[in-house]
């Protein structure tokens, strides 16, 4: 594809992750026609009309119904979730609670840059206290949400944190997301380098560091989860190898023919394979 024809500011974290998503999806041992992506509105929610994959792209906060449905619809198919900070956490907070609830193979992917870049900068669910944007002149008055201690919480099998500045642990930790067998979920820490003028590249280099392994302890996961400030801990926080995923049903095959579908469109219909 022509890099002009991505509609992201030039040094956006999406860059990196764009990258390293299309490399991690291109060596998985799964067939192209056998993955599909579903967004919803906002910068990272553009993600795959720039990777050569089948994808939903629906309304704000509303990709993870979308993937539900696919997956349980066709459990086949290797479905990944992909949206910002906004549409995951803040219009999409209830369905981030209940997708991880529903125990399917579903790989939630966030890209947080922690302001709605889409719509010029204002303060976002994971926006710091206090901290001041064009819209918010005055500080942000909200506390700041805490995805993964909350994935945590809320049950799920697989979280994870990287940062869009190191392709390599970012690559390590998408591979592992997709293959795990169960709701994963990963918040990838990007800059929005035209409106978050504090969460900066070197902002970021300056007090991430790399976990080496998960945690065995989940509370122990949920206290580093909620740590930020000086020191910012990426990796996975949590992998619970005794997880037993939900198996979902080849419904839509099984139930809905092409013909009938036709009938109701009023016109020739082809269904994905």
């Amino acid at each position: 594809m022509n890099r002009h024809d991505i509609a992201w500011c030039p040094g956006c974290g999406d860059f990196p992750i764009r990258a390293t998503l299309e490399k991690v999806l291109r060596e998985l041992p799964v067939a192209q026609k056998d993955i599909v992506l579903t967004s919803g509105i906002g910068q990272a929610a553009k993600m795959p009309h720039y990777l050569p994959y089948s994808y939903f792209n629906g309304l704000h906060g509303r990709s993870l119904p979308i993937a539900v449905g696919i997956k349980l619809a066709r459990p086949d198919l290797t479905v990944i979730a992909v949206s910002g900070d906004g549409c995951h956490y803040g219009e999409g907070g209830n369905h981030f609670l209940h997708t991880i609830r529903r125990r399917l193979d579903i790989t939630i992917l966030v890209c947080d840059n922690k302001v709605y870049g889409l719509t010029k900068g204002q303060s976002s669910p994971t926006t710091d206290l206090g901290m001041k944007n064009a819209l918010d002149p005055q500080g942000n008055q909200n506390t700041s949400f805490s995805p993964l201690a909350v994935a945590l919480v809320a049950g799920a099998p697989f979280v994870a944190r990287t940062f869009a500045g190191d392709p390599q642990h970012m690559e390590t930790v998408l591979r592992e997301a997709i293959l795990f067998k169960g709701p994963s979920v990963v918040d990838i820490l990007q800059p929005c380098v035209s409106f978050n003028k504090v969460n900066t590249y070197a902002w970021y280099r300056e007090r991430i560091y790399r976990m080496e392994e998960p945690q065995k302890d989940r509370y122990e996961a949920i206290r580093l989860a909620e740590g930020w400030g000086d020191r910012i801990p990426t990796g996975i926080f949590w992998r619970d190898g005794q997880f037993i995923c939900r198996e979902g049903k080849e419904m839509f095959r099984r139930h809905v023919t092409e013909s009938a579908v036709a009938r109701l469109l009023n016109k020739p219909c082809i269904m994905m394979r």
